[in-house]
């Protein structure tokens, strides 16, 4: 507990400034003496109480003259140590004595005295027995008298203005002067609260604290369990990841929240609203990814924290700024208003969310090595095992397929400007259903499309929907996967679902076996763009309305079922079939 708080203190100049005073003749070091002066005040044992209201307050230390038996220059300095721990190689305060060290008497404020012992470790309102000592120093002779000295801190403890997160757990090491600053919130009037937050990233195993400075003497916290603790222990985590850490000083309190990835997710990307484009973090409290945008429109910043609450934690524009983004459930409590981010430009895009402390913001960059745009024929159609399948509709650069196209592994697609094949082929250097994430909602994938006739290899059963977008060169396919939605309605509700996620069977079918248990709800889903009801809810087999139709109650027993589907190549309707297996 032993940081030294210094106010003013540097001998070197005073001994130059005595030093030019002095003859050249001096007397060998040993053959003066240098006499030690005497406490006037404060008086021995003296309780002094700091009063908050008046910070301002002097506290004045005085002392009787210290004689160089040679009649050089004395300068004087107060030092301040623990009574208990007298260490007065590192005090806890150094005061140069005032005219530049020559007078008789130094001050300190009760706030300087306050904030020292504060740094120090001393709580609030506590009592800390000290010693102070009046220094004086001529050349390189130095003598001093102490006292002791008993000190009341405030009351109320000191709140920083200002946190910083340090620890071998976090990015920048145990060096506190690479300490992480946390980004303070305003209030719902927008004045700056106690609260700070900060997305970083933590290393399990290993310790942080929370400092007020990015270097000592600091006051520092640790704590547990979610309770700040001044001077507590040091605070650790039991998975490496990215946190989101919420440190409220007000209430003593500080939470870690552990998120998967910061993801896009809205109206420019492949899929829409029913997918999502994952972000990278690059360190510093940003993330980063390069991505396809082709539409125009709003999205939003989502992040997915582990147990599934995908949509808490949705990060938005504010309102009014040109880049500047708020976590919309934050909005309210500092006064902000927000609305979708807007896109405005199409193709290949670098995306980025900077939450670093001064930040708190997105940006939307072309891809400066994005391929060029390849120029749009009149038609475009889709052959599968050379036969022409479809005329995709144009829309200025752009051609979709209407609906959605069921391919197998044995398939082979091509591209081509004229029906009988005779036109420019397209082609691109992936296989359509390649991807890592086979088994999301609406899975989507942007290839980049070149001219040239190499055919187009399919890697998995599907239904596919097609876009080729020629101004940036790319061939976009996507498909849904279909769960079983299985709830108690009475009991737990829709909350605690079951999602069960069904087999795609070519063409248009899918089938899961699962135990079902009875008087149970179920709709086949693909949140949220799909939502088949059926137009009986007792019945075994039916037919399937989307976005219609109602829940089906048909399980009397519990057991285990097969349950198929078969959807429209529009995705508009279907049925549906129950059997006990």
């Amino acid at each position: 507990m032993k940081h030294i708080y210094k106010i003013v203190f540097f001998f070197i100049l005073a001994i130059s400034i005595v030093a030019c005073k002095e003859d050249d003749n001096l007397q060998p070091e040993g053959l003066w003496e240098l006499s030690t002066s005497e406490i006037i005040l404060p008086s021995e044992n003296e309780t002094i109480v700091l009063d908050a209201e008046n910070s301002n307050e002097l506290i004045t230390f005085g002392w009787t003259e210290a004689v160089s038996s040679a009649g050089y220059g004395v300068f004087y300095s107060v030092v301040i140590v623990e009574a208990e721990n007298p260490d007065y190689e590192n005090p806890l305060i150094e005061i140069t004595a005032d005219n530049g060290g020559e007078d008789l008497s130094a001050f300190i404020s009760y706030e300087d005295l306050d904030r020292a012992l504060s740094l120090a470790g001393y709580d609030a309102g506590s009592e800390v027995n000290l010693i102070w000592g009046a220094v004086a120093q001529s050349l390189s002779k130095q003598t001093m008298v102490t006292g002791n000295l008993t000190v009341i801190r405030f009351e109320t403890e000191i709140i920083p203005t200002q946190i910083f997160v340090s620890g071998n757990a976090t990015e920048g090491g145990d060096n506190l002067s690479l300490a992480t600053p946390l980004k303070r919130l305003d209030n719902s009037d927008g004045n700056p609260s106690n609260i700070y937050e900060v997305y970083t990233s933590l290393t399990a195993g290993n310790t942080f604290m929370f400092y007020s400075e990015q270097s000592l003497p600091a006051h520092n916290y640790g704590g547990a369990d979610d309770v700040l603790v001044k001077n507590g222990e040091a605070i650790t985590v039991s998975e490496d990841g990215q946190y989101k850490i919420t440190v409220d000083l007000e209430n003593n309190t500080y939470s870690l929240l552990k998120f998967d990835r910061w993801n896009v997710k809205g109206s420019p990307i492949i899929g829409g609203w029913g997918s999502d484009e994952p972000l990278e973090y690059i360190g510093g409290g940003v993330w980063q990814a390069t991505m396809e945008f082709v539409e125009t429109g709003g999205f939003l910043f989502r992040a997915d924290v582990p147990g599934g609450d995908y949509w808490s934690y949705l990060m938005k524009r504010v309102v009014g700024t040109s880049n500047e983004v708020i976590m919309e459930s934050q909005a309210g409590n500092q006064g902000l208003s927000y609305e979708d981010v807007p896109a405005e430009i199409k193709g290949t895009v670098i995306v980025t969310l900077d939450l670093s402390a001064d930040a708190y913001t997105y940006s939307i960059e072309k891809d400066p090595n994005a391929v060029g745009p390849i120029e749009t024929p009149e038609t475009l159609f889709l052959f599968v095992n050379d036969v022409m399948t479809e005329e995709l509709v144009k829309d200025g650069d752009t051609f979709s397929s209407v609906n959605y196209m069921a391919l197998q592994t044995s398939d082979i697609v091509a591209l081509n400007s004229m029906a009988n094949g005779t036109g420019n082929s397209y082609t691109v250097s992936s296989n359509i259903g390649a991807t890592d994430t086979p088994d999301s909602v609406k899975v989507s994938v942007n290839a980049d499309l070149s001219e040239g006739d190499d055919n187009i290899s399919v890697e998995r059963d599907q239904a596919y929907l097609f876009s080729i977008d020629f101004e940036n060169s790319k061939l976009s396919w996507s498909y849904y996967n279909i769960f079983l939605f299985h709830w108690d309605d009475l009991n737990g509700g829709w909350d605690s679902r079951n999602e069960f996620l069904m087999t795609y069977e070519h063409p248009f079918k899918f089938n899961v076996s699962e135990n079902l248990i009875a008087d149970y709800d179920m709709k086949f889903i693909s949140p949220w763009d799909n939502d088949f009801g059926s137009d009986d809810a007792g019945a075994l087999s039916g037919n399937l309305t989307n976005k219609g139709g109602s829940n089906i109650r048909n399980i009397s027993t519990d057991g285990s079922y097969t349950v198929s589907i078969e959807i429209t190549n529009d995705y508009t309707a279907g049925t549906y079939l129950f059997e006990t297996n």
